[in-house]
């Protein structure tokens, strides 16, 4: 009889289920954020993380507390090419006062520009499109890489997040990528007091009216009262760019 030879196979399987979600968010219940993001990124409980940065009204914060764990780890930037010159000059600005020495910028296919969004105006008529490939599809692709992602989502930002745990799985394919919320539990008022503790920068915008800034044209300022996201998308119904999918249920 001969002897049975091993056979090399590809891991084919998910990196996280939910159980690991679920094991996750109840190794770090009651942690400080600091503590959970020693852990994860220390301790490579999460494999190989990035971050994703849209260099927003409030993304200073998590971006600082990462940068005293590791200011190596990778900030994905998504360049859609419809930003506010302000946001390009913020993300630069930020990551040189922090120190952040991994910055990656993605910008959407040209040939699909060309292809899909000629004019540069699709916003104007299909926002979902132009987000599917202006930050959806390079996001996946520069995902592909990593075993999980840190957002800068926060429960107080719309109704949509409010239920969101620290960790969850990416649903938005196969892989079972984590995502990784670390301020979903923070108030508007731990942010501020944290900026002010801390001297970061605030992205100019802020003080116009805007509390969550995306793309230029589809970006608009906030009444008092409103949702922070209320003037992204205005007039659409829409409230997420397609990275994150509103209405999923978290795994608790």
């Amino acid at each position: 009889m001969s002897e049975t030879r091993q056979i090399d196979r590809l891991e084919t399987g998910p990196r996280f289920t939910e159980h690991d979600a679920v094991r996750l968010n109840r190794m770090f219940r009651g942690s400080s954020t600091l503590e959970m993001l020693e852990g994860v990124l220390k301790g490579s409980l999460a494999g190989d993380v990035a971050t994703v940065s849209s260099f927003g009204a409030e993304s200073a914060v998590l971006l600082h507390l990462i940068a005293q764990v590791d200011p190596s780890v990778p900030v994905l930037f998504l360049d859609t090419g419809k930003h506010f010159d302000e946001t390009i000059a913020y993300r630069d600005e930020v990551a040189a006062k922090i120190g952040l020495t991994n910055l990656i910028v993605l910008t959407p296919d040209e040939a699909e520009l060309a292809k899909k969004d000629e004019t540069g105006l699709r916003w104007s008529y299909d926002p979902d499109g132009c987000c599917e490939i202006r930050k959806v599809i390079p996001l996946a692709k520069a995902l592909a890489n990593y075993d999980a992602s840190f957002t800068g989502r926060k429960a107080f930002q719309s109704s949509t997040r409010a239920n969101l745990p620290r960790f969850e799985v990416d649903t938005s394919d196969a892989q079972g990528r984590l995502k990784i919320n670390p301020l979903i539990d923070w108030s508007a008022d731990d942010i501020k007091a944290y900026f002010e503790e801390h001297d970061l920068p605030r992205h100019p915008l802020v003080a116009e009216g805007y509390p969550s800034i995306g793309c230029a044209p589809c970006t608009h300022k906030v009444a008092e009262g409103e949702d922070a996201r209320s003037g992204r998308w205005k007039g659409w119904d829409k409230t997420e760019c397609g990275i994150h999918k509103p209405g999923e249920e978290p795994f608790l």
